[in-house]
């Protein structure tokens, strides 16, 4: 075995060297800080150390879900979450099947870039371009006056903001979204298509019978990624977006532990939410990925 392993790594030794500085990165900024984590169950001092800091158990734990908060910022979560699930994540599915039907190539990369460009603007940016849209003065209100309705600061509305979020993570991220699936897409045989042409399939029938069944495996694969992010939903985004008007429906676990453990110094508390973030994260992914081994043999594992 150790004659295989050497031999390997002499064979593909450039690889190796490209893979170290993600392994480093993966040790110093996602293994080491697990050891952090242990601060959840002490009433943590700076001044005191990881070590000398009292145990209290599950005593942030407890305050975490007797919180009168908790249940308003955890629906809160919950309901962003499948919002995320259910209407972003298909969106750059349909984007990568569509552009993949476009003929002219110019065109198709024309649309491509444009669809990408979002991704690389910071929810700072993003968040002052949409607060500029919902403005009194802003395109919604003058598309409104248009049709003789009132103007509306949507911004400030709780109402608007659940489609605002939405509506800006499939802006933002969509286009972004399409790249690992049109490369899926790609590695597609040509001969495919060619023997369900000779047979009289339609583009339709192509996309159903041949594209659709073949890019379902990766679809399954980031669904599962995405499930373990499924109560971390950024705290940028959803903080850029909120104003004190619309705490009620927009107060996320993440803004939660950003104004309770980080403002006010609550480090064992912030780290407690964050491991029950984890936790439950770990858990739909075990089980949704049983799931999908049952159903299509596509799972992570």
């Amino acid at each position: 075995m150790k004659s295989i392993a050497s031999h390997q790594m002499k064979l593909y030794w450039p690889l190796y060297l490209m893979a170290i500085p993600g392994i480093i990165f993966l040790i110093v900024f996602k293994f080491i800080p697990l050891a952090g984590a242990v601060i959840a169950f002490k009433d943590y001092s700076v001044f005191q150390g990881f070590i000398d800091s009292p145990w209290v158990g599950f005593k942030h734990f407890e305050t975490l879900l007797q919180h009168p908060d908790f249940l308003n910022v955890f629906s809160n979560t919950l309901l962003l979450g499948l919002f995320k699930l259910t209407i972003v994540f298909p969106v750059p599915v349909l984007l990568a099947l569509m552009i993949n039907e476009i003929r002219k190539s110019a065109l198709k990369k024309g649309i491509q870039t444009a669809l990408y460009i979002p991704h690389f603007l910071s929810w700072v940016i993003v968040g002052g371009i949409l607060f500029d849209f919902f403005s009194l003065s802003g395109m919604f209100n003058i598309i409104l006056g248009w049709f003789g309705a009132e103007p509306v600061l949507a911004m400030q509305e709780s109402a608007y903001f659940r489609p605002i979020y939405v509506l800006a993570s499939i802006w933002k991220d969509a286009g972004w979204g399409t790249v690992v699936y049109m490369a899926a897409i790609s590695a597609i045989d040509p001969q495919l298509y060619e023997s369900a042409m000779i047979d009289g399939a339609s583009r339709f029938r192509q996309i159903r019978h041949i594209t659709f069944p073949i890019l379902l495996p990766t679809v399954l694969v980031l669904f599962l990624l995405d499930i373990g992010n499924f109560l971390d939903l950024g705290f940028d985004q959803v903080y850029n977006l909120l104003t004190p008007m619309t705490y009620n429906v927009g107060d996320i676990l993440d803004t939660y532990v950003f104004r309770t453990g980080i403002q006010q110094g609550q480090y064992s508390f912030a780290t407690a939410v964050g491991l029950f973030q984890s936790v439950i994260g770990f858990i739909m992914v075990y089980t949704f990925n049983k799931l999908s081994n049952k159903v299509s043999d596509g799972g992570l594992w």
